[in-house]
């Protein structure tokens, strides 16, 4: 059977941790914590759990979580974030994949299941929001500055279940992080040599509402679905109001 080690990276997340550490009891054999300076009861919640806790400066999504794979002892890296949590269904899936005579190597992905202000979204395109988790340690590694991908050689597998995301717990909470991420989202689109007019600007909002809340069904998902798709669209009109005001005079970076 395989060592395998569940990799958080945490910076005052004692909302969230102590529930995703529980979920990952009884299906990781290692639990490693890596924190950039919480001032909460993250670390405390984390030793009392048994989690091996490190800290670390921050080096971005990507960096810190890089970091955290390399002191993983496990033959493999389960990586969490300290808002999620492993479903029943998930956390049985992972067992009975412990168990099988062969884990052949490959990058397992699961359906991440999005909490949004206490309710679960199935539409929107928040649903089935697949995402790469499971992998042999030194076989994979994270990339990117904005929103982090998992980059490795190695096939691509599935897990059965959801990992559960406690994403936003009120819109204002939502709000906040779009501010703070969309313009990084703008900045790396200007690097990356992308280019856009006020037009932009002004329609790229009104269609990612349109494909969320209509095309993708968001209406379903009730007034968490209409809060979720007009939230997408914000995001989307910072994005490319930033990118724009980069066009316009680069020297504003």
């Amino acid at each position: 059977m395989p060592i395998l080690t569940a990799v958080i990276i945490t910076h005052n997340e004692e909302r969230n941790i102590g529930r995703c550490l529980e979920s990952l009891r009884g299906v990781a054999d290692e639990v490693v914590v890596v924190d950039s300076g919480s001032t909460d009861r993250t670390e405390a919640i984390c030793r009392q759990a048994g989690a091996h806790f490190v800290s670390h400066p921050w080096q971005g999504y990507a960096g810190q979580k890089n970091h955290a794979n390399s002191l993983a002892s496990g033959q493999w890296i389960l990586s969490v974030d300290a808002d999620e949590a492993l479903s029943p269904a998930l956390r049985q899936s992972l067992l009975d994949w412990k168990s099988s005579t062969a884990q052949r190597p490959a990058v397992y992905a699961v359906n991440r299941l999005n909490n949004y202000c206490g309710q679960w979204l199935r539409h929107g395109g928040w649903y089935p929001d697949r995402c790469r988790r499971l992998f042999p340690a030194g076989q994979a590694r994270w990339d990117g500055e904005v929103h982090e991908e998992l980059r490795s050689a190695l096939p691509q597998a599935t897990l059965d279940g959801d990992l559960l995301h406690y994403t936003y717990y009120s819109v204002a909470d939502h709000a906040e992080r779009t501010v703070r991420y969309a313009p990084m989202a703008g900045h790396k689109a200007f690097d990356e040599g992308r280019r856009c007019g006020i037009a932009a600007v002004a329609l790229k909002p009104m269609a990612t509402f349109l494909r969320d809340y209509v095309l993708r069904l968001g209406f379903l998902d009730g007034a968490a679905g209409f809060a979720a798709c007009r939230m997408s669209a914000f995001y989307t009109f910072v994005k490319y109001a930033t990118l724009r005001q980069l066009c316009h005079d680069p020297s504003a970076r």
